[in-house]
């Protein structure tokens, strides 16, 4: 219910015959009228009144622009809420003779719940502004600036399948989009939804790339390479995440993080203790521990691969139980993880399951299906006593040739067939 003096200044416009005029004036003087917590009610009913007035479209549009001035006065987000939904009802009525005003309604309670650290009813409020009209032009810097805005709400969420939807529809403008904040939060919602999609190679490329750009502070630009360093441990084993490694080995920032001792490791190819694991794991984000179809977490798995891949650097042959007590797990658990890796190209190798014994090849693994099997034992063993014999003749063919040139009469003598 409306204030006292708000009240009778609306039954005094009622008898106006310029009532917008009226109107018009009433807003504009209406933070002094009421008082702040009547203010939200008085706001309602001049609204109400403004549209059950039979003022005209062009009246009624320009009244409802300056109620949307005054809804921007109120301090308590709350207020802010109420009396925005209020409005959006009013003007849903009419949606396409006040797109306008429904949009900057929905900014500003976009913003109140924002502050309010409700997330998802901010994107869920700009998820309802209409880009695409005839009624308003919205150019696609604003488009993409709307949509990003929902992206990391949503992503604030970890709703990342409508985070992706959302960006999905900016990646088709934003190559038209110069200004470089935008651009920089484009990547960086990507980055994010990669790294929630546990597609953790393309996140850690993303994160180190925005480490690189100047626009951003130097703590920002440490702790993104720091999300890059975790994303790449995090990633499954293999040549494509060995390059992920080298890349961030080799930046010279990296000295100076905390997640600098795994990365040398795991670049090195040396084992991880528990240890070294459990204080890694501090620092990652919730998604980043969540457990896996087979009941392990990510990063369990990531660690499990990651020293298989040490073992092979270690051992040409080794037992599945040897291997298990290496790996924390049991010997056929090992075996199933070595099989797997060696089907998906990530290591190469040669299971014998009759003697129960895992042969390793020092040959870097390609990262194609099927290229990591390699063959018998014996077949191996034979090529190296092949390539060495062949190389000591190579050796005596050079030694004679030698004596020939210096000593031919001795040749002559001596080595004459």
């Amino acid at each position: 219910m409306a204030s006292p003096k708000v009240s009778a200044a609306l039954q005094k416009i009622a008898t106006y015959e310029e009532r917008g005029l009226g109107y018009e004036a009433l807003l504009s003087q209406i933070q002094f009228t009421s008082n702040p917590a009547q203010l939200p009610r008085d706001l309602i009913a001049i609204l109400d009144a403004i549209f059950a007035d039979s003022l005209g479209i062009v009246a009624t549009r320009s009244l409802a622009g300056l109620f949307v001035a005054s809804l921007k006065t109120l301090k308590a987000n709350e207020a802010k809420i109420e009396v925005g939904e209020h409005a959006l009802g009013i003007f849903q009525s009419q949606a396409a003779s006040y797109e306008e005003q429904n949009a900057h309604v929905r900014e500003l309670m976009a913003d109140a719940y924002e502050e309010d650290e409700d997330n998802l009813e901010a994107a869920k409020v700009l998820a309802g502004i209409p880009l695409d009209s005839s009624q308003r032009k919205v150019s696609n810097e604003d488009k993409v600036k709307f949509w990003i805005r929902i992206t990391r709400n949503y992503l604030e969420v970890d709703d990342t399948t409508l985070a992706e939807q959302y960006l999905n529809k900016a990646k088709n403008l934003i190559y038209t989009v110069s200004d470089r904040d935008l651009n920089l939060h484009f990547k960086l919602c990507q980055a994010r939804i990669q790294d929630a999609r546990r597609n953790f190679l393309a996140a850690a490329q993303g994160y180190q790339d925005i480490s690189f750009l100047p626009v951003i502070a130097e703590e920002e630009r440490l702790h993104t390479l720091s999300m890059a360093i975790k994303c790449a441990v995090l990633a499954p084993a293999g040549p494509a995440r060995s390059r992920a490694l080298g890349r961030l080995y080799k930046d010279e920032r990296a000295a100076t993080l905390g997640e600098y001792g795994i990365l040398e490791k795991m670049f090195l190819d040396r084992l991880l203790t528990p240890e070294e694991v459990a204080k890694f794991a501090e620092g990652l984000a919730e998604h980043q521990l969540a457990k896996t179809s087979d009941g392990s977490t990510v990063l369990a798995k990531a660690v499990v691969e990651h020293n298989l891949r040490g073992a092979s650097r270690l051992y040409n042959n080794i037992g599945f139980d040897a291997l298990g007590l290496l790996l924390g797990l049991d010997g056929d658990k090992a075996e199933e993880t070595t099989a797997r890796m060696i089907e998906q190209g990530r290591l190469v190798g040669r299971i014998d399951q009759v003697e129960r014994i895992i042969w390793f090849e020092a040959r870097e693994a390609s990262g194609e299906k099927g290229s990591g099997r390699a063959e018998g034992v014996v077949g191996k063993e034979l090529r190296r006593w092949d390539s060495n014999v062949q190389g000591l003749a190579e050796e005596v063919e050079k030694v004679t040739s030698e004596l020939q040139l210096r000593y031919p009469d001795f040749v002559a003598a001596n080595l004459t067939v």
